[in-house]
């Protein structure tokens, strides 16, 4: 996984992919600011990603973590790779057993 991206959860519904970048932009020169969306309803997840160009101010965004945002203490840590699924598609359950 890139070490210049952010994971930010906890985010306010009305945070959008700018105010996100403008949240983090003293930090550093930022490539990519985004906040993850529902697909079918294009609303907010309540978490997206930061990328930093250069992992030193991925590090100083770091005491990001619990401030405050429109009443709500934002999660904030190095991203981490998506865990993989299965694709099993909803388990083992088999009915008649």
């Amino acid at each position: 996984m890139d070490k210049n991206k952010l994971f930010v959860g906890s985010l306010p519904w009305s945070i959008t992919n700018d105010t996100l970048r403008d949240l983090f932009a003293e930090f550093g020169e930022i490539t990519e600011a985004i906040v993850i969306t529902d697909r079918d309803t294009g609303r907010s997840k309540g978490f997206g990603f930061v990328t930093f160009t250069n992992e030193e101010d991925t590090k100083k965004a770091l005491v990001m973590h619990g401030k405050d945002i429109e009443g709500r203490p934002i999660v904030v840590n190095v991203a981490r790779p998506r865990e993989a699924r299965d694709n099993r598609g909803g388990g083992d359950f088999r009915r008649g057993r």
